[in-house]
């Protein structure tokens, strides 16, 4: 059992939930509550602190709601590892993991040439039935899978190989073969898991998932690549910086 050092200020207009929350979360995100601690129970932690049940029941459900708790039967509660949080930027999931020191690897569950239908046509700016690569990889941060990843490029694009796609992200791949992407539109929504993407990413049928649909472009304003991705909202999340004009 964990007994983090945790103070509250009576005086302090923010509500003792929150102050315990939020110091919790500050040892889960710094480490000194690693990934797989547990914590004491509620009733131990209450009355270190001087606080009532349901207020220490309060902060530690506001952590299991964040992702970075879980209850377990027979077990107690215990950390989980950190949310990974991303900017929407033009970047790769798999530098962005490596520069958080997420220590990113990669399943490569296809690689393939098929036809594109009607919604890749339209994305890729090519006919319809036109040859195109589609590969489908399984993302995993620190050990656990993160996101289910499929990407759809023209096949007269860029050679790509399984061993190279384990190694390495795709835009890193594409850049190393002078392919200069400089613009991107992408949708950001939710869906609950199907069975299969449940089983994938470790997570319940119907789990929340976070989806990303992007089409990037080189600078001459042609599509280089289509990818729909589909994100543990759980372990992960978009940021996203806003200005007034």
């Amino acid at each position: 059992m964990v007994v983090p050092t945790l103070r509250v200020d009576r005086s302090s207009p923010v509500p003792l939930y929150f102050q315990v929350a939020e110091q919790l979360q500050a040892a889960i995100e710094s480490g000194e509550l690693p990934t797989g601690s547990r914590l004491d129970n509620e009733i131990q932690l209450a009355s270190t602190l001087g606080l009532s049940r349901p207020t220490m029941r309060q902060a530690i459900q506001y952590l299991v709601d964040q992702g970075l708790l879980v209850r377990k039967r027979g077990v107690g509660t215990e950390v989980v590892a950190n949310r990974v949080r991303r900017a929407v930027e033009l970047t790769s999931l798999y530098d962005d993991l490596t520069a958080a020191g997420q220590a990113p690897t990669t399943s490569v569950l296809s690689l393939e040439n098929l036809l594109a239908d009607d919604a890749v046509a339209h994305h890729l700016q090519v006919e319809p039935g036109a040859a195109v690569v589609r590969l489908r990889r399984l993302r995993y941060a620190q050990g656990e899978p993160l996101a289910l990843l499929t990407n759809y490029l023209p096949d007269t694009l860029v050679k790509l190989s399984v061993e190279e796609l384990e190694k390495a992200g795709l835009y890193e791949l594409l850049k190393a073969s002078g392919i200069r992407l400089t613009t991107a539109s992408q949708t950001i929504g939710a869906k609950n898991a199907s069975a299969s993407e449940a089983a994938a990413l470790g997570e319940s049928r119907r789990a929340a998932l976070l989806t990303m649909s992007r089409v990037a472009y080189d600078e001459r304003g042609t599509p280089v690549e289509y990818g729909h991705h589909l994100y543990r909202a759980s372990r992960y999340s978009f940021s996203v910086s806003v200005a007034t004009s």
